[in-house]
């Protein structure tokens, strides 16, 4: 975790600016998210980085609860949301693990770019599935590539060097499985953008 958050930390100053070169998918996936979003909600932005969903959802929610495993990363977060007047989201500088999440506090819980950067993809969804309300929303936006694609083996070898952290290729199958054996009902699933294989899978706790 220390080498992550570390390359984090690094990355949180021109986080923005790189994410925001896909305006337009990013755009989309916020299009996409408030169509679930009810005033009543209480949402978790699971790996909230700079605060770039978590603050455009807040007027849409009751509140946001946005963590992320960067100290960086949520220090510009609050920045963000302090100079925007948001008074609704709670920035924390932690892990979904954290014990004063409890069982059913959420309504929705978001991971963006997320899945594929996880160690124990299997325990976190357990984790995200417990957190949810009964009838809650799980919503990710995953990149899917091949692990024989020129990019999946591009990412895994600059991964395995350590330039970047460790990322898992993911097919679409496989992350479909894994969401379904933790119990998750899907309801949609789009691919946001061809080239990238960028995912929205959108599911539900029975």
């Amino acid at each position: 975790m220390y080498k992550s958050e570390k390359f984090w930390d690094k990355s949180a100053t021109g986080y923005d600016k790189e994410e925001m070169k896909d305006k337009e998918v990013r755009i989309k996936i916020l299009q996409k998210i408030k169509e679930y979003l009810k005033k009543e909600d209480n949402v978790l932005d699971y790996g909230c980085a700079t605060g770039i969903l978590a603050n455009e959802i807040a007027s849409n929610v009751d509140r946001v609860y946005g963590i992320d495993i960067s100290s960086e990363m949520i220090r510009i977060a609050q920045k963000k949301a302090d100079e925007l007047h948001i008074q609704n989201v709670e920035y924390s500088h932690t892990t979904i693990f954290d014990e004063n999440y409890k069982s059913g506090d959420f309504n929705m819980v978001l991971a963006v770019y997320m899945l594929h950067l996880l160690e124990d993809l299997p325990k976190v969804l357990e984790r995200i599935y417990e957190l949810l309300k009964p009838g809650g929303v799980f919503i990710s936006v995953t990149p899917c590539l091949r692990k024989r694609s020129l990019t999946g083996i591009g990412l895994s070898l600059v991964s395995k060097i350590g330039l970047i952290p460790k990322l898992k290729a993911y097919t679409v199958s496989e992350l479909e499985n894994l969401i379904k054996d933790t119990g998750f009902e899907i309801f949609e699933i789009e691919c946001l953008h061809r080239r990238g294989k960028q995912h929205f899978i959108a599911v539900r706790k029975n």
